[in-house]
């Protein structure tokens, strides 16, 4: 079962190539301060504009440099069926502990599409399958029919939810075999997603937050609800400022901050604006991170 707080990591970029110095660095930082796991090569590792030789080598390189210290959810997810069980299947050669794959996001495909998708790549892979639904950006929602009818396939054992809605993982949990996992993909509400029986959050704003974000969920996992409470206060702010403009413009830029890596993200996305970069700045700053 996967759990906790889990970074979505960013892909740092340097004159336009993957800066895998600074990748080193960020994945150092997210372990040392207590993250649960690490997701390289998702929405927030800017996987659409990676080529196929990037992608490979990042998971590869995560893998690596985790040194089986955490678990590694590698991002396998693409549109193209068979170029997911492609990534997939690297994933797996590779030592990833699990992958998270996107509902194919373009194609606008049916339940029936979506359902034969997930179970193509099931079927060629023994590698733990993570549902990532994520209709702001895919067009398509996976529904609750759907989600269980794919949990009965051994390797499919969990979702990152980033619907937004908080009644899905009890209408979910009611007729869902106890052992799936549920994972929020929404940084502001995921501590009302544990009380509503989640397991952790694949996370954005852990990139430059990871020990406050792991504390929330120990203390969640405690019992300490109003340390959890205190701390999912604290960051709610830092949560806002990181999605004014499209993601991970304003994290990559508060990872400079941290002397992580650079701000710099890959066409079509661009640097964002000066008055983000006030507010993002400000939001760090309230919290002691700069």
């Amino acid at each position: 079962m996967f759990k906790g707080s889990i970074p979505a990591v960013i892909t740092p970029f340097k004159n336009n190539e993957v800066d895998y110095s600074s990748f080193e660095k960020v994945v150092e930082f997210l372990i040392l301060n207590g993250s649960n796991g690490l997701v390289p090569c998702g929405t927030t590792g800017e996987s659409p504009t990676l080529s196929h030789d990037e992608h490979k080598t990042i998971i590869e390189e995560c893998i690596r440099l985790s040194d089986k210290r955490i678990p590694i959810i590698a991002g396998t997810g693409s549109n193209n069926t068979l170029e997911a069980i492609e990534y997939t299947n690297h994933a797996e050669k590779v030592g990833a502990d699990a992958a998270l794959i996107v509902t194919p996001y373009y194609n606008k495909p049916t339940q029936s599409g979506l359902y034969n998708h997930y179970k193509s790549i099931a079927e060629n892979s023994n590698l733990p399958i993570i549902i990532y639904n994520i209709p702001g950006r895919s067009i398509v929602d996976m529904n609750i029919e759907t989600m269980i009818e794919l949990s009965k396939l051994e390797n499919i054992v969990g979702v990152k939810d980033a619907t937004n809605d908080l009644f899905r993982p009890l209408l979910t949990k009611k007729l869902m075999n106890s052992d799936f996992c549920y994972l929020s993909g929404e940084d502001g509400t995921a501590l009302a997603y544990l009380a509503q029986g989640g397991h952790g959050c694949i996370s954005v704003t852990a990139n430059i937050a990871p020990k406050l974000c792991s504390d929330m969920h120990s203390a969640w996992r405690n019992n300490d609800i109003k340390k959890a409470q205190q701390i999912n206060l604290n960051l709610s702010k830092v949560h806002h400022t990181l999605f004014l403009e499209s993601s991970p413009g304003p994290v990559k830029y508060a990872a400079s901050l941290l002397g992580l890596c650079s701000p710099d993200v890959r066409l079509p996305l661009v640097e964002i604006s000066e008055k983000t970069k006030i507010q993002v700045q400000n939001s760090l700053k309230e919290n002691n991170l700069i």
